[in-house]
């Protein structure tokens, strides 16, 4: 099934009238030898010289019109063999050309040396480092992000949670990858930084809400318990509590901080090898899941995120986009004054250009192929003339010009000889 080419009308109306002008100079030259020639002949002397350079002008004039004419269509819509080359041969002009740019434009090293020489990271450093430039870039990537967190409606959320995740996590077994965040946790350590958190907290709220403390234990008092030695009691829990708090805060090997390492790592071990406490957590998972609140709390935390979100991307100049700009000025200098960065960056960039090539290169050279294909092969070289014809046309006049020297040195070398 062939296919037209789109044209652009304005632009061919003058590409046209550019090639419909260089034609008729081309013309009046041949015609122009034409009326010298028929002046001249039979002429001796000098006009012999300009006869012999007419009649060549002629000849070279007519044999590039005809070479011209052959790429396009038949010359004078005679049916010569090896003419009308482009819509008879458009598929293997194609196929030059595909296997031309895959050699030439999409070769691993070609495409690597190109890359490397634009110097991207250093051009894309020097241009961020420009705080104007990095607002500008800032001002689009958030306004793309409001456009798409608005674009995210409830349902689409409760679709994804229901249809997606619950089943997925209904599948995926919790006690393997809990028992291995508690395990890895606890070998790290990166669990005493929660730990001395919240120990600062309790400490602080223990200290500020003495009075709430003790109304909370004297509340469960056994009511014969006189009101003084309620009072003695309480106090003393509530002074006790903080020291105790106060010293496992500041003590790093406290026995109550090794005892919750212990217990931790015990716990990890469990998780991925006790069958019981993985049945218990698979099914303490299963209950979360299967709760009616889940999907609504899912639905509620996603509002919150994303208004949030919506009202940090939306503020012209809050602190979210100043932090963006600031944060891309910072790193566009280092791209732009580390040449090491630059170095290692290109070669990444360089590494995955290539691999693009390399794995979908073909692809994208055959289109050409296939495109030319589809076209109709008349409309196609109507086409090409277009775009090419006007150049095309200074080889018939250099012919015409080039024929007539070559005719006047001919004729002179004649008159030399004996």
């Amino acid at each position: 099934m062939t296919s037209m080419i789109t044209p652009g009308v304005e632009n061919d109306e003058a590409r046209l009238r550019a090639l419909r002008r260089m034609q008729g100079v081309a013309l009046g030259l041949l015609v122009l030898a034409a009326v010298v020639y028929v002046l001249t002949r039979d002429q001796d002397g000098f006009l012999g010289f300009v006869n012999a350079g007419a009649e060549a002008s002629m000849v070279g004039a007519i044999a590039d019109w005809f070479a011209v004419t052959a790429l396009f269509r038949h010359p004078l819509g005679l049916p010569i063999p090896h003419t009308a080359l482009i819509p008879r041969r458009k598929d293997d002009l194609g196929r030059g050309l595909e296997e031309f740019v895959g050699e030439n434009f999409m070769a691993a090293d070609i495409v690597r040396e190109r890359v490397l020489a634009a110097e991207p990271t250093r051009r894309i450093g020097a241009w961020l480092a420009d705080p104007a430039h990095a607002r500008k870039v800032t001002d689009e990537v958030t306004e793309v992000a409001a456009v798409a967190l608005g674009k995210v409606r409830d349902e689409h959320i409760v679709e994804v949670v229901e249809a997606v995740l619950v089943p997925r996590f209904r599948e995926e077994p919790i006690s393997p990858i809990l028992g291995t965040f508690v395990t890895e946790a606890v070998r790290d350590d990166l669990h005493h930084g929660l730990v001395d958190l919240a120990l600062e907290e309790l400490h602080g709220w223990l200290v500020e809400n003495h009075d709430t403390f003790t109304e909370v234990l004297g509340e469960r008092a056994p009511t014969w318990v006189p009101p003084r030695i309620n009072e003695a009691v309480t106090n003393r829990l509530h002074a006790e509590a903080v020291r105790w708090l106060a010293d496992i805060r500041s003590d790093p090997d406290h026995r109550a901080r090794r005892a919750l390492d212990s217990m931790l790592a015990q716990l990890g071990q469990d998780l991925l090898f006790n069958p019981s406490t993985q049945e218990r957590a698979e099914n303490l998972k299963l209950r979360l899941l299967d709760h009616p609140q889940f999907a609504a709390t899912g639905i509620s935390l996603w509002k919150a995120l994303r208004n949030a979100l919506l009202g940090a991307l939306q503020d012209e100049s809050g602190p979210l986009k100043q932090r963006l700009a600031d944060e891309l000025v910072a790193v566009a200098i280092r791209f732009r004054d580390e040449p090491a960065m630059q170095q290692r960056l290109d070669g990444l960039a360089a590494d995955a250009v290539v691999f693009g090539v390399n794995r979908y290169g073909k692809e994208l050279t055959t289109v050409i192929t296939t495109t030319i294909e589809g076209w109709d092969g008349k409309e196609a070289a109507k086409r090409i003339e277009l775009h090419v014809g006007r150049d095309l046309q200074f080889i018939r006049i250099n012919g015409t010009i080039v024929g007539g020297l070559v005719g006047v040195l001919i004729h002179a070398i004649s008159v030399l000889l004996p």
